[in-house]
């Protein structure tokens, strides 16, 4: 039967301003539990301890406060899950938070509630890093079985760009016992979640909607799904497939009890097992099975600019090679940072680093020494490619447990410690033994993808033969996919790109599934595109149209300008350009015909759902590196520097989540706005103060709870009272008619839609 969370409890506890739910399990803790019984009494099966925003970011006593939730809970009977929220940061590059020390945060949590909770629930993370830094805090700590459930918008987008698809492959591969959604939505908006989430997921699936949308009533936030209504769209739910019910936000013990009683007749269902094998990064995901392409060229192997650049920690090559070929078509990037004259740990880690801060692309992570192959995972936002494991003990004994522990798809290369069979039938018996390992390790066939490995020709002329007889075996008869370093097929020939395609096409005729190429050579990306469209891969022969059609494969980028640095989100690029500009060229042309632009082409493709956040605020950041040479250079000319309009931006009363808010923050700034940002739990009167001495014509509010959401109709009210200045409100809570409601005068849907806001308001 269908297992029941409870419901909002930050809801249910009603907040004055100012009033912090997980103090109240110390100071008045039968406040809490009267809520807790209240939905026990309803029929849930389990309840969750109020302990959903206890960090060191808010609490100086996290242990004592999560011993007394999660005691206050238990007193119900009922099974407790350890309630972890959000850390309300957003980690590097994007934000200021360290992966390490926002693992250590969750640690806490962990450490404090795992000898009574019965299961740990991370809820409402709208970000795939910050989600695997929770995760590794939990299995690290503890071995209670863990929920992970998301807030996805009405897009099926997380904050930071994942669809439904990438975030199931990350969060299933890192070993989530079940998966969901929470908050943001109705339970209306939430079934075609639901519905590609069971495409996918392999494992039990958890729905807890809000309440549906909130909505002001005399200064009260209230919402407009009631218990019956609430019930009938759950009852939808609960028969699509589901093994966890619950609500959140809006939703009472009234709530819940309706639903129980109109589901607790209906099986729960775990989603059949699904096949995919697939690559993500933060934001993108890879069907290994559709076919792909894996950039080559960021290996120093026969490469000297790429050994140099190595040696000199030459970052912006790397990113220039990769930029390069996710342009191209590579749909995954291999990084290979092996050269023994340099610290290949340190190297890989920052290789990772760097690409994820720029580009979407998931990457394949290529090294024989395990100890930067973990360090790389650890630190790889997303699921990786691990490139690679061999059939010799100790190379299963050191990267199946890796992989099984931060979750990817293992390379599986056809060697042993008799080295490289000649035949195929040796090299399949190779694979069937790596196979065979995987599996005692707890890792799943769709989660390898065997390397049958080339030999060049010209040493003897059946490598081909024997390698492609392998390949078809593999992938046909043991069901598992493959990849193949196609180039090493033609080495000692002469014009070889014509050895490589007739080869790569042979291959994906007979099971290759991802060909590791260079995707800068356009035989090479013809042969991809013509054999998907002749295999019936591509319909409608979209993606072969599309490749004919761009005929210039890419632009170089050894010389990039201003624009494109900005576009591409290379901040030192960026401040190179600039400053070369600003030899001949008036800084206002500069920001006119330049950084504007391409700040305007960054934010159309994030309106349109191409660009995700993290690609938004490194273009954001890379803007700000160019404003910097220009600053700078006021200061040496002795010029006086213009100032943008003056913009306040606070994050209401009783609200300390202030990621969007930073992000408005970033993204006017970079526009030229002078922006007063107030921070977050700001008073409502010192909003306006801080307008009326500053004479503010323009005020950004953000909120993220619903309780805090009266704070700034107070505000807004403050403001129109004693001032002329407009108010625009946004934050994860608002609709554009909750902010008519509250009498806001725009609605920004998210940080773009504050920019245009404010050009519109200050053009006027």
């Amino acid at each position: 039967m269908i297992t029941y969370f409870d419901g909002g409890m930050g809801t249910m506890l009603n907040l004055k301003a100012g009033e912090l739910p997980e103090l109240l399990n110390i100071n008045d803790p039968e406040r809490v539990y009267a809520i807790h019984k209240a939905y026990a009494d309803a029929g849930c099966n389990i309840i969750s301890a109020n302990t959903f925003g206890a960090n060191r970011f808010k609490y100086d006593n996290v242990d004592e406060i999560v011993k007394s939730a999660v005691k206050n809970a238990k007193r119900t009977g009922k099974k407790v899950a350890l309630d972890i929220g959000p850390t309300g940061k957003l980690l590097k590059p994007m934000g200021d938070l360290d992966f390490e020390e926002c693992v250590d945060i969750f640690s806490d949590v962990v450490k404090a509630g795992r000898d009574e909770a019965d299961l740990v629930l991370l809820e409402t993370f709208g970000d795939l890093y910050e989600i695997k830094a929770a995760m590794l805090a939990v299995k690290e700590n503890c071995d209670l079985p863990l929920i992970v459930s998301m807030i996805f918008d009405e897009k099926a987008r997380l904050l930071t760009g994942a669809d439904v698809r990438t975030a199931c492959a990350v969060v299933e591969g890192l070993g989530a016992d079940a998966i969901g959604f929470n908050c943001g939505l109705g339970p209306k908006q939430m079934i075609p979640l639901v519905e590609e989430l069971e495409k996918h997921a392999s494992i039990p699936i958890l729905v807890m909607p809000n309440a549906g949308l909130p909505e002001s009533v005399n200064g009260e936030t209230i919402f407009n799904v009631d218990p019956d209504e609430f019930a009938s769209y759950m009852t939808q739910i609960a028969k699509m497939g589901v093994s966890y019910l619950g609500g959140c936000c809006g939703t009472t013990p009234a709530h819940l009890k309706a639903m129980i009683e109109a589901t607790k007749d209906i099986e729960d269902k775990v989603p059949e097992f699904k096949n995919e094998t697939i690559v993500a990064s933060y934001s993108k995901s890879v069907d290994l099975s559709d076919g792909a392409v894996i950039g080559e060229r960021i290996n120093p192997t026969g490469k000297k600019l790429m050994k140099e650049a190595l040696r000199n920690k030459d970052m912006d090559y790397v990113l220039r090679q990769g930029i390069t070929q996710s342009e191209a078509g590579a749909h995954i990037l291999d990084v290979n940072m092996g050269l023994p004259e340099i610290d290949e740990k340190e190297m890989l880690c920052s290789g990772v680093y760097e690409l994820q801060s720029v580009l979407p692309v998931p990457l394949q992570l290529d090294s024989g020494d395990a100890e930067a192959m973990e360090a790389a995972l650890r630190l790889y936002n997303g699921k990786a490619m691990i490139n690679s494991v061999n059939g010799k003990e100790k190379s299963m004994k050191e990267i199946f447990p890796l992989a099984k522990k931060y979750g990817g798809v293992v390379v599986c290369l056809c060697l042993d410690e008799d080295g490289i069979p000649s035949t195929a039938q040796g090299r399949i018996a190779i694979a069937k033994k790596i196979i065979k390992r995987a599996a005692e390790y707890g890792i799943d066939k769709k989660n390898l993808a065997v390397d049958a490995l080339v030999m060049t020709i010209s040493t003897d002329t059946n490598n081909a033969v024997e390698t492609l007889n392998a390949v078809d075996y593999i992938r046909n008869t043991l069901g598992v996919n493959t990849v193949l370093g196609v180039s090493n097929i033609s080495f000692g020939l002469p014009n070889r790109e014509a050895v490589n395609t007739a080869f790569y096409t042979l291959a994906m005729s007979r099971g290759l599934s991802a060909g590791i190429i260079n995707p800068n050579s356009r035989p090479m990306m013809n042969a991809f595109y013509s054999y998907k469209a002749l295999a019936g891969k591509d319909e409608s022969c979209q993606e072969y149209i599309k490749s004919a059609v761009d005929t210039e494969i890419v632009q170089k980028t050894e010389n990039l300008d201003l624009k494109t640095a900005i576009i591409k989100g290379m901040k030192e690029e960026s401040a190179r350009c600039a400053k070369e500009l600003l030899e001949n060229t008036e800084s206002l042309v500069i920001i006119n015909d330049y950084i504007i632009p391409a700040l305007d082409v960054v934010g159309d493709g994030f309106e349109k759902n191409t660009i995700f956040l993290p690609q938004l605020l490194m273009s954001a950041d890379s803007a700000k590196a160019a404003f910097d040479e220009i600053k700078a250079h006021f200061v040496m000319s002795g010029a006086e520097q213009v100032k943008g309009e003056k913009i306040i931006i606070a994050t209401v009363e009783g609200d300390i989540h202030d990621i969007g808010k930073n992000i408005v923050k970033v993204l006017l700034q970079n526009y030229g706005f002078d922006v007063m940002d107030l921070g977050k739990d700001v008073k409502c009167e010192k909003v306006l103060e801080e307008a009326q001495n500053n004479n503010v014509k323009l005020v950004g509010l953000s909120a993220l709870m619903t309780t805090t959401v009266p704070n700034m109709e107070k505000t807004i009210k403050l403001l129109h009272d004693n001032t002329d200045a407009k108010v625009f409100v946004g934050g994860a809570v608002l609709t554009r008619d909750y902010a008519k409601m509250i009498n806001a005068d725009f609605y920004a849907k998210d940080a773009m839609e504050s920019v245009r806001i404010a050009q519109e308001f200050f053009e006027e």
